[in-house]
């Protein structure tokens, strides 16, 4: 079946039973595929039924696309038999790395943006997406330290879908936390970013660190979307028009009509944008 994807929620088994219920038009439901790569049992039951009745998207954490190793063989094998299992709308991974050496960090660590990563990253997402046979989004990530880059972000996430033939995911509460931590302008990165580029955008809350001395923003995904990061959403969807939006949030959940409620905020500045949503078969 074809249904435009509007503003969606990142699925929580807590919230089962009302995720299953909601027939919100646009409402579609985002899952971390790590929690699935199993060959069944109750999760996939639970994935499987709620694929039945909303669109769903694998949003990566663990590809390490910009890790010095490949993305590990098994772990392809295993994403790219979920991802013909449930057929999502959209597939999503990482700019980061988090396996060097034969460890794993469960972080999203930095990359340099260097020609060199930029050469890597591009052979580890074109492996990522013959393995799964579809093009992947790939996410900007929130900054904290002021690296060595030889790139600027845009430009390097530009070059990235040239040569990978990939899509982008913009973290919108990414550009904002980035911006307030190293003295960036958010909005002009909104407005350099390639709209024909974009497939998904995600918003989501930050708060500042338990440190105050530190004066960094987290992205923390455990309050609110702040108003700055809905006015960066407002004014990239004016320029582009929609785009699939996720709100994302992972902690201090709070009553599943709460997030219905703000999620519907970000399905009104989808509708007030200049053109239709996309469609997608789901």
């Amino acid at each position: 079946m074809t249904r435009a994807l509007g503003a969606g929620l990142g699925f929580k088994p807590e919230f089962a039973e009302d995720a299953l219920a909601a027939r919100d038009p646009g409402l579609w439901f985002e899952v971390h595929p790590e929690n699935y790569l199993v060959a069944g049992g109750p999760r996939l039951a639970l994935l499987e039924a709620l694929r039945a009745t909303h669109p769903l998207s694998l949003h990566g954490v663990s590809a390490s696309l910009g890790g010095a190793a490949p993305p590990d063989t098994d772990h392809l094998r295993r994403l790219a038999a979920l991802v013909d299992r449930v057929a999502p709308a959209l597939v999503s991974e990482h700019l980061a790395w988090s396996r060097a050496g034969g460890a794993y960090a469960p972080d999203l660590l930095p990359v340099p943006r260097t020609t060199e990563a930029l050469r890597r990253v591009v052979a580890n997402v074109s492996r990522l997406q013959d393995a799964l046979r579809r093009p992947v989004a790939i996410e900007n990530p929130s900054h904290y330290l002021r690296l060595d880059h030889a790139w600027g972000e845009v430009d390097f996430l530009h070059e990235l879908v040239r040569r990978s033939g990939c899509g982008l995911l913009v973290d919108v509460n990414n550009v904002f936390v980035s911006a307030s931590n190293l003295g960036l302008d958010a909005a002009a990165w909104i407005d350099a970013i390639d709209g024909d580029a974009v497939m998904e955008i995600h918003v989501a809350g930050h708060r500042p660190d338990a440190d105050p001395s530190t004066g960094l923003l987290i992205d923390s995904h455990d309050t609110p979307v702040a108003a700055p990061v809905w006015a960066l959403l407002e004014r990239l969807t004016a320029r582009i028009g929609p785009r699939p939006t996720l709100l994302e949030r992972d902690g201090h959940l709070p009553p599943f009509a709460e997030l219905i409620a703000e999620r519907g905020r970000a399905q009104s500045v989808l509708a007030a944008a200049p053109r239709l949503a996309l469609e997608v078969t789901a």
